[in-house]
């Protein structure tokens, strides 16, 4: 029994991988039907973005290897610091202070087992 993996990748998504973490810790290691359906009714930002990127893993399965849905589970889900935007704002007395702009590059790694 081999077992087969997909994955799909998005990058650049500007939101900082702290808060993608708490969304992924809720959906890893389950079947893919299941994890979607979580993810469609939580109300962060990060759940969108991740319900996304599963929708594409998914897509690939179906498209490119033939693999039925309900066969299909998280196997992994990532979620990479990307390229920080540094901003300043104004602050009292001239001065300024630093605003970090986090992105992060989310990976979701879906397998099914063949026999």
């Amino acid at each position: 029994m081999a077992e087969l993996e997909v994955k799909a990748v998005a990058r650049y998504e500007r939101i900082s991988p702290r808060k993608v973490h708490k969304i992924i810790d809720a959906v890893k290691k389950l079947p893919v039907e299941e994890g979607l359906n979580r993810l469609h009714f939580m109300p962060q930002k990060a759940a969108r973005l991740v319900e996304k990127v599963m929708q594409s893993a998914v897509a690939n399965a179906e498209a490119n290897h033939d693999i039925d849905i309900d066969k299909l589970v998280i196997r992994n889900i990532t979620a990479d610091q990307g390229p920080t935007m540094k901003r300043f704002r104004a602050r009292a007395r001239g001065r300024g202070t630093r605003i970090l702009k986090r992105s992060s590059h989310i990976t979701v790694i879906l397998s099914a087992e063949t026999v």
